[in-house]
C-alpha cells in the first residue's frame, strides 16, 4: 500500500485504497441514525466515482466548479470523489429546505453566483424539487442537474485519471456566512493532504482508528475531518445525519458504543446536548474505546466539558480523551490543538 505521503491528489489516495484494500469498508452511513446501515467499500466507492465522473465529464470541462447538493449520506461521498476523478472543483453546499425554501434559497443563490457553477450533482428527489419550484430563478435557471443516484455503475465509455497534481484546485469551500455573505476558499489537493497529515499527527490517528461523525458534510469539520481524514489514514468511519443527532443526541454516543469508536467529536453545544440523555439511554453506553474527543468550531466552555465528563465517566469516558482545537475554512480545517 502506498504511503499517503506519496499521494499527490485525493484521487491517488482512493485509487490506492481500491487497489490494495478493495473489500475494506471505508464508510458506513446510518440512514435512521441508528441501525439502518449503508456501507461503502473502497472498491465500490472507486467504481461509483468513476461512473459518475464519466457522466460529469460530458457536461463540464476540467477545472470548472461543480455544486455538490446532497443530503448527508453515501451519495455525497460518491459525488465528492467523482469531482476529484473528473478533475473538476467540488463546491459543497447545503440543499435548501423545501419547507423553508424562501429562507434557505438565498444562500444557495449567492454560492451559485459567486462560484460560477453551471452543473450540480445531487439525487433525483432534490433535482425534481428544483425543476418544479426554482427552474425559473435567475441564479439557478442555467444550472444543469445530474442526479447521481440514477447513474449506472458501469459505463461503456473509457475513464482515465484526471491530469491533476498537488497544486490543482480540489474544493471551493464556503465559509458559514454567519457574519456576512458566504465566501469561497479555494483549496488545492496539497492543502487537503497537508492538513489531513496535520490532523493525523495531532489526533494520533492510525489504521486501527475507528471514527463516528455526525457533523454536516458541507463544512470543513464534517467534510475534511469526517470524510477525507478517514480516507487519508485508511480507517473506517460511521456517519449519521446531524438532524438525527439533534433529534436524539443519544444516537451519537450509541454509535460510539456500537462501533467501538476511538475518535469522534463536535462543537461545544453537542457536549451540552448530551446532558439531555436520560438514565435509561445511558445505561447501555460504553465509551471506554473513545480515545480522542475533539471539540471545536465554536467557543469552548470548560464547564461544558467538565459536565460531560461527570455525566459519562461511569460509562467509561475519560477526561484525557478531550481535545479542544481550533480551525477555520480559510485554513482548510485544523489550525491548532493540544500536543
Amino acid at each position: 500500500m502506498r504511503s499517503n505521503r506519496e499521494s499527490q491528489t485525493i484521487t491517488d489516495l482512493l485509487l490506492d485504497r481500491a487497489a490494495t484494500r478493495p473489500d475494506q469498508i471505508g464508510y458506513v452511513f446510518l440512514q435512521d441514525g441508528e441501525r439502518d446501515e449503508r456501507t461503502l467499500t473502497y472498491e465500490r466507492l472507486h467504481r461509483r466515482a468513476r461512473a459518475i465522473s464519466i457522466a460529469l465529464r460530458q457536461r463540464v470541462a476540467a477545472d470548472e466548479p461543480v455544486l455538490l447538493m446532497y443530503p448527508p449520506g453515501i451519495e455525497f461521498i460518491e459525488g465528492l470523489m467523482a469531482c476529484f476523478y473528473a478533475g473538476v472543483v467540488a463546491v459543497p453546499t447545503y440543499p435548501p429546505d423545501p419547507k423553508r425554501i424562501e429562507r434557505t434559497l438565498p444562500r444557495l443563490e449567492a454560492v451559485v453566483r459567486d462560484s460560477g457553477a453551471s452543473v450540480a450533482l445531487t439525487i433525483e428527489g432534490i433535482a425534481a424539487l428544483f425543476r418544479e419550484h426554482v427552474a425559473h430563478d435567475g441564479a439557478l435557471q442555467d444550472v444543469g442537474w445530474l442526479a447521481t443516484d440514477a447513474v449506472a455503475l458501469d459505463s461503456e465509455l473509457p475513464w482515465e485519471p484526471p491530469k491533476a497534481d498537488s497544486e490543482s484546485a480540489a474544493l471551493l469551500q464556503y465559509t458559514s456566512g454567519s457574519t456576512g455573505s458566504p465566501k469561497g476558499v479555494v483549496l488545492t489537493h496539497r492543502n487537503l493532504l497537508e492538513n489531513s497529515a496535520a490532523i493525523e499527527r495531532s489526533f494520533g490517528h492510525g489504521q486501527n482508528s475507528q471514527g463516528v461523525i455526525w457533523l454536516p458534510p458541507y463544512h470543513d469539520m464534517g467534510l475534511i475531518g469526517g470524510i477525507i481524514q478517514p480516507l487519508f489514514v485508511g480507517f473506517p468511519v460511521t456517519l449519521l445525519s446531524p438532524i438525527d443527532f439533534l433529534r436524539r443526541p443519544a444516537r451519537w454516543l450509541e454509535a460510539v458504543t456500537r462501533y467501538g469508536a476511538t475518535t469522534s467529536g463536535g462543537p461545544n453545544f453537542a457536549y451540552d446536548l448530551c446532558q439531555r440523555i436520560g438514565d435509561g439511554e445511558r445505561a447501555g453506553l460504553d465509551l471506554s474505546t473513545w480515545d480522542l474527543a475533539f471539540c471545536g468550531a465554536e467557543p469552548i466552555r470548560a464547564q461544558s466539558l467538565r459536565d460531560f465528563c461527570d455525566s459519562f465517566s461511569d460509562r467509561g469516558f475519560r477526561s484525557t480523551a478531550l481535545y479542544p482545537c481550533y480551525g477555520l475554512a480559510e485554513s482548510t480545517l485544523i489550525v491548532t490543538g493540544g500536543i
